[in-house]
């Protein structure tokens, strides 16, 4: 009889220490540590939970910047049979503590200086806190005061040994992690990741971001995001040189594509913007793979990396769904159309990855009824998937879950099309739909139109109320350093590319758009203003 064993992430590190013991697996500043060191801080970081107390199934959270110690933490967590519960470094110390007591963590590792002595002294009862020195050379000298029984990180690592533990779990439906949604319109809720799905996303990133034993990976997107999309299981899997870059500067990642040899990296629409736009842009002498998602990427930055050489990835999914779920997989028949025509193309979120399952576009009839919309490219559904990648639930709200699994499949929210090849196009979430006139609205459509403009930075589309139509357009640009831009010239912009219907009504320049924690635009915020400014106006 065949004998199987599970599933997990641990097993790539085990892997490439016992194959590539010296090789270069961690860059952090000045630290420079092979597989062996990074095997050893991890089980090193395992057994210093098991002397705190730690037993399988405890949540352990991180809040810390991308650093040496959060790349282990993706290991040394877990083989001591904990969850690991990534915490967004921007967060209030009371939403901090909302998750820590939400997730009901017993030990919290953090870095984060203005909050180790508030964090100790208003943490829920039973939260151990362990500060992590946030100086560059790796010491253990403390930017700040240590309050309480707090543990400095040499205490807690001292706590522990070199007995090696296991790279093995009894059960790969286990939690490894749990990752909080970001809780723009309500609170946060905690998308469970088991062993399994962790194991099988990380080999569905290996294949489709081109990971291999010479691959160098920037870590510009934060690890507490989706775990980092995966990406840190996945690197270490591939043998990969992890590069970890603390502040999302363009000087910092140029400059790291030329002393590092950077050859992949992960980002939102907006880090994208950032590389891009960057002083030092220019056509690179060695191949860069970049993959994005978080948002739809213009067709105009699309195109813009092709002019510097470099391969964009573009890929969707959710928190829920371990990160990235889909891939805009390129047709060797886009080749010979112009950077234009290829760029919108490759703006569309595709296809299911290798590991997941396809895509549908459906449109529910009573509670739980899915019926799949025509693939005409035109039909307005919503997106859902389903697979070994879609989260186990919400950790402690069934509700929540029962309502997201409805039918069998995850709903994502999100509002899109199937075109007739099989490509799935988001057009936008639910709520940032606009209805003019009965006629729907795609803000991002709109965004897209307005990015065409060189001298735009960012911008945000909302539905603003109006007397005739219910409600229009309205347009929040960011205009680049130094340019000027009227209303007029960005609603003119936008008629010459789509509908004239479509364009904003109104435009309105900000010097920077109200974003949450991990970089998405908070449309509610200014779609909120809008609205009360409108009842002020109706009340008065």
């Amino acid at each position: 009889m065949p004998i199987s064993t599970e599933l997990t992430p641990l097993r790539f590190l085990q892997r490439s220490a016992e194959i590539h013991p010296d090789k270069l697996a961690i860059v952090d500043g000045p630290r420079r540590l092979t597989f062996a060191d990074f095997a050893r801080m991890a089980n090193r970081m395992a057994r210093s939970l098991q002397a705190l107390g730690i037993v399988p199934g405890d949540r352990v959270a991180f809040l810390t910047g991308n650093g040496a110690e959060m790349v282990v933490a993706h290991f040394g967590v877990p083989l001591a049979g904990a969850v690991l519960v990534a915490l967004n470094t921007r967060l209030g110390r009371e939403e901090i503590n909302g998750i820590c007591g939400h997730a009901g963590t017993t030990v919290l590792v953090t870095d984060t200086d203005p909050f180790v002595n508030t964090l100790k002294s208003e943490a829920p009862p039973g939260v151990r806190v362990v500060v992590l020195a946030p100086s560059i050379d790796g010491g253990d000298a403390p930017m700040f005061d240590i309050a309480g029984d707090a543990l400095r990180w040499s205490e807690f690592q001292a706590l522990g040994s070199d007995d090696p533990l296991p790279w093995e779990i009894a059960d790969e439906r286990s939690l490894i992690a749990i990752n909080y949604t970001s809780g723009t319109t309500g609170q946060p809720k905690g998308a469970m990741y088991d062993h399994r799905g962790a194991y099988l996303n990380s080999i569905g990133q290996i294949y489709h971001q081109g990971f291999t034993p010479h691959s160098v990976y920037l870590w510009t997107l934060p690890m507490f995001h989706c775990n980092g999309w995966c990406s840190v299981w996945a690197s270490t899997a591939a043998h990969a040189t992890q590069v970890c870059l603390r502040a999302v500067r363009d000087h910092l990642i140029w400059e790291a594509f030329t002393t590092e040899g950077i050859t992949h990296l992960c980002g939102s629409p907006t880090v994208l913007r950032t590389i891009c736009d960057a002083p030092q842009a220019s056509r690179l002498d060695h191949p860069l793979t970049v993959t994005t998602a978080g948002a739809p990427p213009s067709p105009t930055t699309i195109a813009r990396f092709l002019d510097l050489g470099v391969q964009v990835n573009h890929v969707y999914g959710l928190t829920e769904t371990y990160g990235p779920y889909s891939i805009c997989e390129l047709q060797p028949t886009w080749e010979p159309l112009d950077r234009h025509a290829r760029s919108l193309l490759q703006a569309r979120q595709g296809v299911g990855m290798l590991t997941a399952e396809r895509l549908r576009v459906v449109r529910t009839i009573g509670w739980d009824t899915l019926v799949d919309v025509p693939a005409d490219g035109e039909t307005l559904g919503e997106i859902v998937m389903r697979g070994n990648t879609v989260m186990a639930g919400y950790y402690r709200d069934q509700e929540a879950t029962d309502e997201a699994f409805r039918g069998g499949w995850f709903h994502s929210g999100d509002l899109g099309v199937m075109h007739p090849d099989g490509y799935v196009e988001l057009l936008d979430r639910a709520k940032d739909i606009i209805i003019s006139g009965g006629e729907s609205i795609s803000s991002i459509e709109v965004e897209h139109a307005i990015l065409s403009h060189s001298a735009v930075m960012d911008v945000a589309v909302v539905g603003i109320p109006d007397d005739r139509w219910g409600e229009v357009p309205k347009a929040f640009v960011v205009p680049k350093d130094d340019l000027t831009l009227s209303a007029r010239e960005i609603i003119e912009h936008v008629r010459d590319r789509i509908a004239h219907f479509k364009a904003p009504r109104e435009v309105e320049f900000l010097a920077a758009l109200p974003r949450t924690e991990t970089g998405k635009v908070r449309k509610n915020v200014l779609r909120e203003r809008e609205w009360a400014m409108c009842r002020s106006r109706i009340r008065g």
